[in-house]
């Protein structure tokens, strides 16, 4: 067949045998775009599948095949003695009268329904990338990928699943893989400060379903819980996802108020925290406030979340010493992830839950059917032990210790009389504050779009607020941001914000 001229059968059909598409495919597509253009109208009898075949010039089979699936399908139908029809009850709405294009009306009017979710999903066009795939400026909770040693993580797969066990790759344990959560117990209680039990340990796929768990555990629907304010959105969807009411309190330099959350509100039985690093705003819980928190927990029965997820990033002096281990009652769980350390699509974070919670959450994971996935957990338990990981915060310390120094630099000399931003002591992002001659006046949402039109990532602070007054301000990630591009890119930043303030600027 090849190399013939294609034939026009009686039902309009053309084969193409050069076409990666096999000929009962094109057969099949044809008669059924036939059928719902009214072409071929129901009721109407078909040829028989022996003489398609000749006037189609292939096998009786190939033609066979095709009938099949559309009478599956129910475009058409066959009956002994009868021979083969179109379908005389399709719906009228789904058929088009052949060579009738639709008006402009008619396709408003068919134009799907948006909740008000995917609208404002829509709205947000700030890119995370390049249309090529290289890195943008200035991304949230990215980190950088060049330092990442992907060659070795991918020897650490291949050895990981050249011959695995059962119990990883056909029946695993609720909580992860053992090897995993052992290597992280041994690193918490090296460099973390505190000892945990690799059984106390869930690997999950992140902290939205890290506090879904925990909130599963310790309220029930209806009961409160404190979050800071401002503070990570997902904190407050995975509470919200598990029916709890949230109390947002407002942080101050000194961290989380506890006299301010009694006060808004009393009955709260679960905190949730970033005392090493409070995000956005970069604050440290104060001993005093930790001291007070955890006395807080023990005295009325209650909880409290810590999110470490970016502690291990202090650039003056040694990391903080997290929370849980000044735990002596076991009311801590502490919440760590590694997609941000590593690579997001790692999407593996882990929750150490204090002993008594440990039955009832083997009991929840059995029945979760959205488990993190066991891919690349062995191969991160390799990492981990064989010290790679301890190596990898090392050098991005550094790394983003300079990207740091170079994002503050160039704002100083292109966003004189626009944004302001501080030096933070850790993290992996800085916040750009409006300069105060524009404070009344600044909106973070406009500038996050001028920014997204000159393909800068940036974030708006006030998104981190759940309740007025919000501060506006933007969150500028400086991990995934290669040197060289932090001077250009604050540059274009400038350009893209200096026509929505006219004032006189200082450069």
């Amino acid at each position: 067949m090849t190399g013939r001229p294609r034939k026009v059968a009686p039902l309009g059909i053309a084969l193409d045998p050069a076409a990666t598409v096999p000929l009962h495919r094109q057969i099949g597509e044809q008669i059924r775009r036939a059928i719902l253009e009214r072409r071929l109208a129901p009721g109407l009898k078909l040829p028989s599948s022996r003489l398609m075949a000749a006037e189609l010039n292939c096998a009786r089979g190939t033609v066979l095949a095709a009938i099949d699936q559309l009478v599956a399908e129910g475009y058409l139908v066959a009956q002994a003695g009868s021979g083969l029809s179109v379908a005389a009850d399709l719906p009228d709405e789904m058929l088009v009268p052949s060579g009738v294009e639709e008006r402009q009306e008619d396709r408003a009017m068919q134009a799907p329904v948006l909740s008000r979710r995917a609208v404002a999903a829509l709205a947000d066009d700030s890119p995370e990338e390049a249309v090529d795939g290289t890195p943008v400026a200035f991304p949230t909770g990215q980190p950088d990928r060049e330092s990442f040693p992907f060659p070795l993580w991918a020897k650490l797969l291949e050895r990981e699943w050249r011959q695995p066990a059962w119990t990883v790759a056909g029946a695993p344990h609720p909580f992860g893989h053992p090897r995993l959560r052992q290597a992280i117990a041994a690193y918490l209680g090296m460099a973390r400060g505190f000892g945990c039990e690799p059984g106390a340990i869930v690997i999950t796929m992140g902290v939205r379903q890290s506090l879904s768990l925990l909130a599963r555990l310790v309220l029930d629907a209806g009961d409160a819980a404190w979050i800071e304010e401002p503070g990570f959105v997902g904190t407050r969807e995975a509470l919200a996802s598990a029916e709890v009411q949230i109390a947002a309190v407002p942080v101050d330099a000194s961290g989380f108020p506890l006299e301010a959350a009694m006060a808004l509100a009393p009955r709260a039985r679960l905190a949730v925290v970033a005392p090493s690093h409070q995000f956005p705003l970069g604050v440290v819980l104060s001993l005093q406030r930790r001291l007070a928190l955890l006395s807080w927990a023990e005295r009325v029965n209650g909880w409290i979340a810590e999110d470490d997820f970016d502690g291990e990033y202090r650039y003056a002096g040694r990391p903080l010493a997290p929370l849980r281990a000044l735990d002596r009652n076991r009311r801590v769980a502490y919440l760590g992830s590694f997609s941000k350390l590593l690579f997001p699509a790692l999407r593996l974070s882990y929750i150490v839950l204090p002993d008594a919670l440990v039955p009832a959450a083997e009991k929840i994971m059995s029945d979760v059917t959205a488990r993190a996935s066991m891919l690349g957990q062995g191969a991160l338990a390799r990492f981990i032990a064989d010290g790679h990981f301890a190596a990898h915060l090392r050098r991005t310390r550094l790394l983003y210790s300079i990207r740091q120094r170079a994002l503050i630099d160039a704002a100083r000399r292109h966003l004189d009389g626009l944004l302001q931003i501080a030096p933070d002591p850790g993290g992996m992002h800085l916040i750009a504050r409006p300069h105060p001659d524009l404070a009344s006046v600044f909106d973070d949402r406009p500038a996050t779009a001028a920014a997204a039109a000159t393909s800068l990532s940036v974030s708006p602070l006030s998104a981190c607020y759940r309740d007025e007054p919000r501060v506006h301000g933007l969150i500028l990630g400086y991990a995934a941001t290669p040197e060289d591009t932090i001077e250009p890119a604050v540059a274009a930043l400038a350009s893209a914000l200096r026509p929505l303030y006219k004032r006189p600027y200082a450069r």
